[in-house]
């Protein structure tokens, strides 16, 4: 089984533990006041925390297709490396965003490691870069449009995360 999988099941696991906890994203998402108290563990949990099943189902279609490419590309270590610590890099700098702002949101989902993938290969891939940059301007635009609430600079800043990420070989 490859980590781009093991990571989708981690990750519906969680969504299931957050709905039979009374607790699910007050503990596990990230919750700038929370954090400051002394819950590191948020950024990383964040990510395996959804705010519905359809939120899940379009995350981990998404993860499935970059995951699997990088994956497929680079191994699974460098893969997790990238999704893991990007992902909680993406999170620190959307609570340090949320700070900034004195506004206090619960961040939850995996759209921003997600973000950190498409970020990575946009780099790296001259041929579909165009592409990848508009897609992800209209997953982090188009919600807001429609009225939906989500954390549009968690797209950015995991974009920003994985243009920059460095691989060596």
């Amino acid at each position: 089984m490859n980590a781009t999988i093991v990571i989708i099941i981690v990750t519906f696991f969680g969504f299931i533990f957050q709905q039979l906890t009374k607790y699910d994203t007050v503990f596990f998402g990230l919750n700038r006041f929370f954090f400051e108290e002394g819950f590191w563990w948020q950024p990383l949990t964040s990510m395996f925390m959804h705010a519905s099943l359809v939120h899940l189902g379009m995350n981990m279609a998404v993860l499935y297709q970059f995951g699997s490419l990088i994956e497929n590309a680079l191994g699974a270590k460098k893969f997790l490396a990238i999704y893991l610590i990007g992902g909680v890099l993406t999170s620190l700098l959307s609570i340090f965003f949320l700070y900034f702002l004195g506004l206090n949101h619960v961040l939850v989902g995996a759209s921003g490691a997600i973000s950190v993938l498409i970020g990575f290969i946009a780099r790296r891939d001259r041929f579909n870069r165009k592409g990848l940059i508009v897609a992800i301007l209209v997953i982090s635009f188009a919600p807001l449009l429609m009225g939906l609430n989500i954390a549009w600079y968690a797209h950015l800043f995991g974009f920003g995360v994985g243009w920059f990420w460095k691989v060596t070989h």
